[in-house]
């Protein structure tokens, strides 16, 4: 059985290969399909799925998967232990080619229905967060991971990292309902990653997203020191019907009591 470290080890190429294909495909004119939901699917994204599932049934053939860009494993009974996948979340923001670089390739180990090893990693920014809970997280720049954890901020002084694409009313009034007024915006996982650096310290999220949006970032935030919940503070599980995610708060501490 692969730990949850070695899994890392052997993981870390593989997003990064996924990354050099999406970032090939940057440096070409955006073009975009729509899939049945109404979201774009751009060449990267599937590009990067082969990448990734080609060598997850290499390293660990014995983990079933669960793929964004696979359809058919959305049908799927979510296994006691399995892979989610994102090859290429922030899809809108890789579209918007705005320098940014908030698109993120994203892997991440499901056990007992919590994220327990993430991996995500950002090509255009050459940014690479891992965590295993109970293990720890790590940041990468390019110079070597250097180690993180999350930061205590009470009252007025938090930081909330909003989403770029997807704010929405109730996020204004979750909010405003915590006097917090001071709110960072960027896209894909990277929001999850900005509260386990101790660069913000909660991440609201109101409206559908699904697992293989969450997973990932989630799991290096738990490894971080962080928590995720629903809004009424009961624990936000994976493997739901269809993995599909309700509202969540995600913060840069354990959940409140």
């Amino acid at each position: 059985m692969h730990s949850h470290e070695t899994l890392i080890a052997a993981l870390t190429p593989v997003v990064r290969d996924a990354g050099a294909r999406i970032m090939e495909i940057y440096a070409q004119p955006p073009q975009a399909d729509q899939k049945g939901d109404g979201s774009p699917v751009t060449a990267a994204d599937v590009a990067a799925e082969a990448v990734i599932l080609t060598a997850l049934a290499r390293i660990a053939p014995d983990i079933p998967i669960v793929s964004e860009e696979n359809a058919d494993s959305h049908g799927l009974d979510a296994p006691e232990r399995f892979f989610l996948v994102d090859p290429l979340d922030g899809t809108k923001e890789f579209l918007k080619r705005d320098g940014k670089g908030s698109f993120t390739v994203n892997i991440a180990l499901i056990e007992g229905g919590v994220p327990v090893m993430g991996i995500v990693y950002a090509p255009a920014l050459n940014q690479l967060f891992c965590g295993a809970v109970g293990v720890g997280a790590t940041e990468d720049r390019g110079t070597g991971a250097r180690p993180i954890t999350t930061r205590t901020a009470s009252g007025a002084g938090r930081i909330a990292v909003a989403s770029a694409s997807h704010r929405d009313a109730e996020t204004d009034a979750w909010l405003a309902a915590e006097g917090i007024t001071n709110t960072v915006s960027i896209g894909s996982s990277l929001k999850f990653c900005f509260v386990a650096a101790g660069e913000a310290d909660v991440y609201p999220r109101f409206g559908t997203t699904m697992e293989w949006d969450t997973a990932a970032g989630d799991a290096v935030l738990r490894a971080a020191g962080g928590s995720v919940q629903n809004p009424d503070g009961t624990p936000f599980v994976y493997a739901k019907p269809r993995y599909r995610n309700g509202a969540f708060v995600a913060r840069g501490g354990p959940m409140p009591a």
